[in-house]
């Protein structure tokens, strides 16, 4: 039973990524937001109970990847696509695309499962990342379109927007920028300082902001901290 605990862990994942799915399409997105991060926490603990019953497997990591395809890039998708039907008409020029408009969502979703297969096959991910993880990514979407909807829904030029910032999350997602991980391999001070400093500032945003509003800006200043970082370390090198 024991060799299967990891796995019950990460088929929780997948399925609270499916109840976001649902949420989501029933325009319910911070129902959806709420269900990403119940999968977000169940995606951290099952490498951390595999680790702690020395039961890892090939197999345990692949479905790992199933689940966190579906909560982390489906379901940031489908709360996308939902707010992309729900914003101001496109201009008349225009008009003949407002059908198509909110199928660009699903990019998220395709550049989600490239950025784990990546993430599979890459040995210099072990301690770090490279690239924007998708529990990040999913967390910033659904924070951003939740507690921003109000006048996303009310700006003529938010599609425009919308679709910038998928661009800019999917480059993200693939990219070679070297992103520090939460992950800690001894508890002294020295190495794990940036990490500690940004879990402090993360836990004074999510104080200040709620658990709605501060995700997105939380994984902006991650996104900024990670690049200062990896240009400080490129100039020292």
């Amino acid at each position: 039973m024991k060799r299967h605990i990891p796995n019950i862990i990460t088929c929780c994942n997948l399925l609270s990524g499916c109840v976001a799915i649902y949420f989501a399409f029933t325009c319910s997105a911070k129902l959806a937001l709420l269900w990403i991060i119940i999968g977000a926490v169940f995606d951290f603990f099952d490498g951390m109970a595999a680790r702690l019953l020395g039961v890892s497997s090939p197999i345990g990591k692949e479905l790992d990847s199933l689940a966190d395809v579906v909560t982390f890039g489906v379901a940031p998708s489908t709360i996308v696509f939902s707010e992309l039907g729900a914003l101001p008409a496109l201009p008349a020029s225009l008009h003949i695309l407002s059908p198509y408009l909110p199928f660009a969502a699903f990019i998220i979703a395709a550049f989600s499962a490239l950025r784990l297969a990546k993430f599979n096959i890459d040995t210099r991910q072990a301690t770090s990342f490279i690239g924007l993880p998708t529990p990040a990514n999913a967390l910033f979407w659904g924070s951003f379109i939740v507690s921003q909807g109000s006048w996303l829904e009310r700006t003529a030029w938010s599609p425009a927007l919308i679709l910038a910032l998928i661009a800019i999350s999917s480059w993200l997602l693939v990219c070679e920028l070297p992103m520090f991980s939460l992950k800690f391999k001894h508890l002294h001070w020295k190495g794990n300082n940036i990490k500690l400093y940004f879990m402090l500032f993360s836990l004074v945003m999510l104080v200040l902001f709620g658990w709605i509003a501060a995700w997105w800006l939380i994984i902006a200043c991650y996104i900024a901290v990670s690049a200062c970082v990896a240009l400080y370390e490129s100039k020292q090198a």
